[in-house]
């Protein structure tokens, strides 16, 4: 018998969150080391930490890209673009004024990172998770910019960090031999982040086509900011079983995952066993 995964998105969710999140339930570390070296995208390794999110112990995953391959992704002040004029301004714009220096990442396609998945070595179940989520975010990613699926060339799924969070999580669900997961609603915040293409609103596209394609219920929260990210959204979408709790059940095992960027509140995912 498998187990059942409760999944609380109160402060929105993101792929590394989750990975967090699974590793703190007891997913085995080892086991999803052993899948990670064999993953064939370059420049990354992996840091596991303990850090508090208001006070509580959380587990963090963190994909370190060296410096060639790293986008940026987690710098705050550039995200929300207030940027003050400090001594880095000139690397902020070398990175993102130009993205010549990305191309040779950037620019992989479902294709090539369904290959990446087969060809890393994990169980068959792993793989299928991988690629459930992999599709839906190619799919979201496609409608919201008008290309075909096998066109969609695009940052967030393109990055190497996109690519291990979404094999870590499927090893992690596989190695804890969850096959039923609860996910009532997601949370979100409202406003605008800045992407590679320009600004978007929050939800961003991507995940309002998944939220729609997958009837994942949202409430709006007041903060500034976007707490679910497209391979968050997708992660929902691929592994959810059900919307509605139990009326009543028990905890066996609670796990905190932490997000990587502050919005001024409680960054994390938590997930429970229940039974």
């Amino acid at each position: 018998m498998g187990k059942t995964l409760y999944l609380e998105c109160n402060s929105g969710i993101s792929g590394d969150m989750t990975v967090g999140a699974l590793l703190d339930l007891g997913a085995d570390r080892d086991v999803l080391d052993a899948v990670l070296k064999t993953v064939q995208a370059e420049g990354f390794e992996i840091k596991y930490s303990r850090v508090k999110r208001s006070g509580l112990d959380c587990q963090d995953f963190d994909v370190v890209l060296d410096k060639e391959h790293d986008g940026h992704d987690h710098d705050m002040e550039y995200l929300y673009g207030h940027l003050h004029e400090h001594e880095d301004s000139h690397e902020h714009h070398h990175h993102h004024g130009n993205h010549e220096h990305e191309h040779h990442h950037a620019h992989r396609g479902l294709k090539e990172i369904t290959e990446i998945i087969d060809n890393a070595k994990m169980t068959d179940r792993a793989k299928d998770i991988a690629k459930r989520i992999f599709k839906i975010l190619a799919d979201a990613e496609s409608k919201a910019h008008g290309v075909p699926v096998e066109e969609v060339h695009f940052h967030e799924v393109g990055a190497v960090d996109s690519i291990v969070d979404v094999i870590a999580i499927a090893v992690c669900i596989d190695n804890l031999d969850i096959d039923k997961v609860i996910v009532p609603k997601l949370y979100e915040g409202h406003g605008t982040v800045r992407c590679q293409h320009g600004i978007l609103p929050v939800p961003v596209p991507a995940v309002t086509n998944i939220v729609a394609d997958h009837q994942i219920s949202l409430e709006i929260i007041d903060v500034k900011g976007e707490l679910v990210t497209p391979t968050g959204a997708a992660t929902v979408a691929a592994l959810r079983t059900e919307d509605k709790l139990p009326k009543e059940f028990l905890i066996e095992k609670v796990g905190m995952g932490s997000g990587k960027r502050d919005y001024g509140l409680a960054g994390f995912v938590r997930a429970m066993i229940i039974s």
